[in-house]
């Protein structure tokens, strides 16, 4: 049980703050980024960002610190991969044993579906995914994103009509 006046710079504290938010930490990036193994790379890297600066950072505040770092790593992530795809060239598609129309519609789908979560705000999607992917109940949810349940089921209603909206008819 961490006390408010624990140093953060204690091991012993330092290992309670891992057991507790890691797995939280880790699930919070995974829905941003879609990559487990990149969100174990940057729920690493947050923690020794919070070990190097223990001497700045008050226990209050340590949850805050670990997600707003890991939620910077994946913006500067995603800043990188901007880079990289536009000077990266287009792959040639392999030949499926599928039918050329159930490829072409189903890759059409994939993409409209993709479009459509990527134009979900980050709230919308990471609550959604949440929800939809880990299967997490909504007071789960807000306990992870340290919001209202209210505010769970205010995220993921919008997020549903938007991708209702985007997919209708297709």
């Amino acid at each position: 049980m961490l006390r408010q006046n624990d140093p953060v710079c204690s091991e012993k504290t330092y290992i309670s703050l891992y057991n507790t938010y890691a797995k939280k930490l880790n699930n919070f990036v995974y829905y941003k980024c879609g990559d487990s193994k990149e969100a174990e790379d940057i729920v690493q890297e947050s923690f020794v960002r919070l070990w190097k600066n223990c001497d700045n950072v008050p226990l209050e505040k340590a949850r805050s610190f670990l997600f707003t770092v890991a939620n910077n790593l994946f913006l500067n992530i995603v800043a990188h991969r901007k880079v990289v795809l536009h000077y990266a060239r287009e792959k040639p598609v392999g030949i499926d044993e599928e039918s050329p129309q159930f490829v072409l519609e189903e890759k059409e789908y994939m993409d409209k579906l993709q479009t459509a979560i990527s134009n979900l705000s980050e709230a919308q999607r990471t609550a959604f995914l949440m929800n939809r992917i880990d299967g997490l109940k909504y007071t789960e949810i807000a306990e992870a994103l340290g919001i209202s349940v209210k505010a769970v089921e205010k995220r993921i209603h919008k997020a549903l009509v938007s991708l209702r909206k985007e997919i209708e008819g297709f």
